[in-house]
């Protein structure tokens, strides 16, 4: 239950930063920030995995690129669920999933995780 929490609060930090440095990603209040963390981590452990296997001859064949575009639609599918949180172009998503995963990945380095 602690892992739980922890990656939570990664997550709402990423998804913070994410917010602040990338233009066309808006997170609207404290709640939005919650609750959007909460369904990122939920799409990210359940139907990303789903479009990775789906999508794999197309990762395959562009050398693993296209893997961005599952990311960005695993992030834009969270922003679509989540009143407050808003994306305003596939570039915007590609970037987002980007910086978050990177934040999230720098911040879980730091972070010791059971």
């Amino acid at each position: 239950m602690f892992g739980f929490l922890i990656h939570w609060l990664v997550l709402a930090v990423a998804l913070w930063v994410t917010s602040y440095l990338v233009p066309g990603v808006r997170v609207s209040s404290w709640t939005a920030l919650a609750i959007g963390s909460l369904i990122l981590g939920f799409v990210n452990a359940t139907v990303k995995p789903v479009l990775a296997i789906l999508t794999l001859p197309i990762t395959i064949l562009t050398l693993g690129l296209f893997y961005l575009i599952v990311n960005a639609a695993a992030f834009a599918l969270a922003a679509a669920l989540v009143p407050g949180f808003t994306i305003d172009s596939l570039s915007a998503a590609v970037l987002g999933a980007l910086v978050a995963s990177v934040v999230s990945w720098v911040i879980g380095m730091f972070v010791g995780r059971d």
